[in-house]
């Protein structure tokens, strides 16, 4: 079995390392929270900074009226094997203080650093760390005093605003409470075992600690409390004797104090009795006696949170990615599976895995056949301009039987309405995709580590789409040149072999109309026959183009998009330099930074559960 030495030094060591790395909880509960810790709790001037001092052995905390203790102190003892005795700041790790007086110093001036020169409190803590080879392996945590009434400078709200942050420590039941009262003052009025019955109502936390022992009136003492008729617990009170101020003043030695108190009980009459189990050395040992036990019962439950924890940093490590090898050949291929990311999930958009490409598909199904619709046909084959442009098309000499180029100049003018429509479909494509760009770069987790291999990308996927979208005008327009470049004749011959068909009493006055139009070659009628054949031609021809139009977008911008959005980028870098494809990995410093907690955090939970292991069950 460890020692107890070596498991409570283990988790004091953890809980320090947990402490730097600033482990202190989150969404659930830390590795911090999850190991046993000391909270010292009592009423102002009840004797909680005499009680840690004496368990420390040294005279390191400030003293004064009202409120001392300002701010939470987490103080962890690490027992040594000798040397030098000296402390570290948490907010200032690179400087040892081998002098205590300097220790107590930098208490106030870090809580001054905080709260003020003032009596307001605050719940950011001070974490010191005393190394000694007279101190027993604890982690304690003196808290402000509880208070009834609020003095001048202070807020009405601060009995209330103690009372709350002594609660948020106390109320973890991985804590233990060190309940400390005055042996002047009846338990039942006491705060803190007031405050202890709340949250720890069955006793196993809490450790009564009896104080001022020597300053009660002549011919009193504290034995029904010590002996437990007063108020029981499942631990046994224990009783200390602190300096008193004439020894304060004089700077009298811890060591000579804690002499000084075993000889006030060896020597008394009440509690001689009771000797060996009273005392601040006593109440360490006692302590750190049930912190062990506490942390036997718990191993399966620490190591099950390290385990659940260490699954979840590795888990984090994937989604923000590895750390990058330094040779060109690993960014190289780094940069590839990136790019290889991007594009699944670009095509995942286009074909329905992901939502965006159904907007293409809306541009063919409602956006172009709209604007086929809209086009000014009617105004372009009305009566007078189908006149015009025959008169013009004649020139001096009218035309015998029909008006051919009339007929093609006509047909040419509609035609070139269908560019605007078809140019139209082709950027409005050319949007859509650089929106699914866009969105893909977004949505690819594995970029946001490189901002500049994420630009390079979106640049690269924006110049592809633009050449696509230029490629894609031209065949559109071509689509429309080549309908106006050969007319369908046999559309025009079918005009004059198929009669329409009409009532036989019709037929005479058609038959009438015809032989008028011929005397006549621009009657109204004629012109609008003229006008309406151009229009079915030009109703056959937009039924074509509105089916050729999607293909040629289709084929030129979605489906090369789909192939070869990057494969310029590819051959691009594949010519680039080491130098070159790193600064394309340049990470964000923000992203480096949390993987580098992330990586110190995993070595904490993964050494603290060997040695947990190690030591608890070797």
């Amino acid at each position: 079995m460890a020692t107890l030495e070596s498991l409570i030094g283990l988790v004091n060591r953890i809980q320090r390392a947990c402490t730097i790395l600033g482990d202190h909880g989150g969404e659930g509960m830390s590795l911090w929270e999850a190991l046993p810790t000391v909270a010292v709790v009592g009423g102002q001037s009840s004797g909680k900074s005499s009680v840690l001092e004496s368990v420390v052995g040294r005279d390191f905390l400030p003293r004064g009226s009202g409120i001392v203790t300002r701010r939470p102190l987490v103080l962890q003892l690490h027992k040594t094997d000798g040397g030098a005795e000296y402390a570290e700041f948490l907010h200032a790790p690179k400087k040892k203080f081998p002098e205590f007086a300097a220790v107590r110093q930098e208490i106030a001036d870090e809580t001054d650093r905080i709260t003020g020169k003032s009596k307001q409190i605050s719940n950011v803590p001070i974490h010191l760390s005393i190394f000694s080879p007279n101190v027993v392996d604890l982690t304690l945590i003196d808290l402000p005093g509880l208070t009834k009434v609020a003095v001048e400078g202070q807020p009405e709200s601060i009995v209330e605003d103690i009372e709350m942050m002594v609660r948020s420590y106390v109320e973890k039941p991985n804590c233990i409470i060190l309940a400390i009262s005055p042996a002047n003052q009846d338990i039942a009025t006491s705060d803190a075992i007031k405050l202890a019955r709340e949250v720890d109502p069955s006793g196993e936390r809490t450790f009564g600690v009896i104080t001022k022992l020597d300053l009660m009136d002549q011919g009193t003492n504290a034995l029904d409390v010590l002996e437990g008729r007063s108020y029981k617990l499942q631990h046994p009170w224990v009783g200390v004797v602190n300096r008193s101020q004439a020894d304060i003043n004089k700077s009298v030695d811890m060591m000579a104090a804690r002499r000084k108190e075993l000889e006030y009980f060896e020597s008394s009459p009440e509690y001689g009795h009771l000797a060996h189990k009273m005392g601040a050395e006593y109440l360490a040992k006692l302590l750190s006696k049930h912190l062990e036990t506490v942390i036997r019962q718990r191993i399966p439950s620490i190591i099950a949170l390290i385990n659940k924890t260490i699954d979840e940093l590795n888990a984090e490590l994937d989604r923000i990615g590895r750390p990058v090898g330094v040779d060109g050949g690993a960014q190289l291929y780094t940069i590839l599976e990136m790019c290889r990311a991007f594009d699944r999930i670009f095509r995942e958009h286009l074909e329905g895995g992901r939502p965006g490409g159904d907007r293409i598909y809306g541009v063919f199904d409602h956006q172009l056949p709209a604007a086929l619709k809209k086009l000014p046909f009617d105004r372009h084959l009305s009566t007078s301009n189908v006149k015009k442009v025959i008169s013009e098309a004649d020139g001096y000499q009218p035309h015998l039987i029909a008006p051919e180029q009339g007929y093609r100049r006509l047909i040419d003018g509609c035609l070139g309405f269908f560019k605007g429509p078809a140019e139209a479909s082709v950027d409005a494509v050319h949007a859509i995709l650089k929106e699914l760009v866009r969105k893909s770069l977004a949505e690819t987790q594995e970029l946001k580590r490189f901002p500049s291999l994420q630009s390079d990308i979106a640049a690269a996927a924006n110049d592809a789409l633009d050449r696509f979208r230029d490629e894609s005008r031209k065949t559109v327009s071509r689509l429309v040149e080549m309908e106006s470049s050969y007319l369908t004749v046999e559309f025009f011959r079918k005009l004059h072999t198929e009669p329409e068909k009409l009532p036989a009493n019709q037929a005479q006055g058609q038959a009438q109309a015809q032989a008028a139009s011929n005397v006549d070659r621009y009657s109204d009628n004629h012109l609008r026959r003229i006008g309406s054949n151009v229009s079915a031609y030009i109703n056959m021809v937009c039924e074509t183009l509105r089916n050729t139009i999607p293909k040629a977008v289709v084929f030129c911008q979605v489906r090369e998009a789909r192939r070869s959005l990057l494969n310029q980028f590819y051959s691009q870098i594949g010519r680039r330099e080491k130098e070159e494809l790193g600064k394309m990995l340049d990470e964000d410093p923000a992203l480096m930074g949390k993987r580098e907690t992330i990586a110190k955090r995993l070595e904490l939970y993964k050494s603290a559960r060997d040695e947990i292991d190690a030591v608890a069950w070797k």
